[in-house]
């Protein structure tokens, strides 16, 4: 929301004091909103959209619903128990568009969303220097959380390269449970997986993890970037558009579901081996 409101306030060409007194408030309040520190109504956000001269109406709306949503969200449990990053992106799924839903690639590891507990444990056990027990256990019951309710729901994508189902974090078994929870998710309705076998000469995004999470209208979708440091979050226009045709060449250059399913089970019968 906060960043929404800068967004607009800023392609007017208004500093936060003159927006402050459009509104009848003052510049550490406007700071406030925009940092997503205070909330702010549906009727002040539909008079600083005003202001800002904004007439996009679908977006103003969405806008709108989103300052009416103030119940309390399965993961603010977790808020104080790990770092906001995880919180952030739980909460970019959670307001995910029901009909578009989400996009992941994965070229290192398996998509977060598709993790199994074992799994997701050996990858936070690589972090260094390495977690207390009790974090990598908090965290570990905090993806599986987001799978129960994003998996159970929104359409979900994930293009998996061929080295990320490969990688063997936590061992040949951890992966074959791993791969063998995949083919399971796959089978979902609203889960669809595409495998990109290492003999694809060229794909995009090469080195990155990434989700892309549709939100309500288009100028609120958001790019996740998962970064050692942790989760980056995209949200500018020219930078949406380059990851959206990202996606489209995912898609021309993965394998069919069919075909991706028969992949994997070769993979996993290979580890068997």
């Amino acid at each position: 929301m906060g960043i929404e409101l800068r967004k607009m306030r800023e392609f007017a060409g208004m500093t936060p004091q003159v927006m402050a007194a459009a509104l009848g408030t003052d510049p550490p309040k406007i700071s406030q909103m925009e940092s997503g520190k205070a909330g702010i109504s549906p009727d002040r956000l539909r008079s600083w959209a005003s202001a800002s001269k904004c007439t996009n109406q679908p977006l103003i709306d969405a806008l709108a619903a989103m300052t009416q949503d103030r119940g309390k969200r399965w993961f603010d449990e977790y808020r104080g128990r790990l770092p906001a990053g995880f919180l952030n992106i739980a909460e970019m799924e959670y307001y995910a568009d029901d009909e578009r839903g989400l996009v992941a690639w994965a070229t290192t590891y398996i998509p977060g969303l598709g993790q199994t507990g074992p799994y997701a444990g050996a990858v936070f056990a690589r972090i260094r220097p390495p977690l207390p027990r009790h974090e990598v256990d908090a965290r570990t019951a905090f993806r599986v959380q987001r799978q129960r309710v994003v998996l159970d729901g929104k359409p979900y994508t994930a293009y998996i390269h061929e080295a990320a189902l490969r990688m063997q974090f936590g061992g040949p078994t951890v992966l074959r449970e791993q791969l063998s929870s995949l083919l399971e998710d796959s089978e979902r309705a609203n889960v669809t997986i595409r495998a990109v076998p290492f003999d694809v000469d060229t794909f995009p995004g090469a080195g990155e993890n990434l989700c892309v999470a549709s939100g309500a209208v288009p100028e609120l979708d958001t790019v996740q970037i998962d970064l050692t440091q942790g989760p980056q979050f995209i949200h500018a226009e020219t930078e949406l558009q380059t990851y959206r045709g990202m996606v489209s060449e995912m898609d021309m250059a993965a394998l069919p579901p069919d075909t991706s399913r028969d992949f994997i089970h070769r993979i996993m019968k290979a580890l068997k081996g």
